[in-house]
């Protein structure tokens, strides 16, 4: 009784070898294009932060009224260009004495024991939205707010801005072209992985064709167990891409900055679905082609 037991057990377990080594491939293939996409969202992010973080300098005329400062905040903070946070415009005034304060401990002089006075102007301090930091805007932006009354100059870092706006572009444009090589050399080893599990089913899918099964009936089985093969490799891959991630923030604090949960949702659905439907579709495919082979062709 012992020795049918162990060869049923056996062939238990090497019936299971090709599902455990599909799902372990499908799950490394998808744990490498979900690395890449983790540097992509954080990357994004990064040229967020970035963007959020540029400043317009709008300097005032001499000895404006306290009317008129409240106007022109007021006029400045109802513009679209103007970044908010909890629902507030992000604006900061900035006195001149502040400036020559500020000049005072980035310079370790204080120019206006020379001078007699100080030769600054009061002025409101800007935060652009992202959207709004590209040269066309930023001329747009400039011409609107120069023609504010009470308004003597506005001054950006135009160098600074087209450097940044130029290279988080080309930045993007090759991550984004990696990740597209990146995702048809997974769909590529997914689909031969799942093609070559079949290639061993190839006469039990012939034998059932013979009896007068139905092209639907054969796929059945089959498609459903890629479905969940796809499936749990997908889940697997979330898991070590979230501990992965959470590893990552522990080592490196900072990173914790970058973090986008919804970005980060969407690119583990993604890493999900890609299993299921690469999973579904390559199991379709190579079905249809053992169903369209001749007898010669299978041997």
């Amino acid at each position: 009784m012992a020795a049918p037991t162990t060869s049923h057990s056996r062939k238990k377990k090497l019936g299971s070898y090709p599902t455990l080594l599909v799902v372990f491939s499908i799950t490394l293939a998808l744990v490498v294009i979900g690395l890449f996409g983790l540097l992509l969202v954080h990357a994004q992010k990064l040229s967020e932060v970035v963007r959020e973080n540029l400043e317009v300098q709008v300097y005032l005329d001499r000895d404006l009224p306290e009317t008129e400062l409240l106007r022109l905040q007021q006029d400045l903070g109802q513009q679209p260009f103007v970044a908010e946070r909890n629902g507030k415009p992000q604006i900061r005034f900035v006195s001149k004495e502040e400036g020559a304060r500020q000049l005072l401990q980035s310079t370790g002089e204080d120019f206006r024991q020379f001078l007699g006075d100080n030769p600054l102007r009061d002025a409101y301090v800007l935060k652009i939205k992202p959207e709004f930091t590209d040269t066309t805007h930023l001329g747009q932006l400039n011409r609107s707010i120069s023609a504010q009354r009470g308004v003597f100059e506005v001054q950006y870092p135009q160098d600074l801005f087209a450097s940044i706006n130029n290279n988080l572009t080309r930045v993007s444009l090759v991550l984004l072209g990696f990740a597209a090589v990146l995702v048809l050399v997974v769909v590529i080893l997914i689909n031969n992985t799942i093609k070559l599990a079949l290639f061993s089913q190839r006469f039990l899918i012939r034998s059932m064709q013979l009896v007068g099964a139905t092209r639907l009936f054969i796929q059945q089985p089959f498609l459903r167990r890629a479905t969940w093969q796809g499936l749990a490799s997908g889940l697997l891959a979330a898991l070590i891409l979230v501990a992965l991630l959470q590893y990552a923030y522990l080592e490196v604090e900072p990173l914790r900055l970058l973090r986008d949960d919804l970005r980060l949702g969407l690119l583990l659905l993604g890493v999900i679905g890609l299993g299921v439907v690469i999973g579904f579709f390559s199991s379709a495919r190579a079905v249809h082609k053992y169903l369209k082979m001749s007898l010669d062709d299978l041997y």
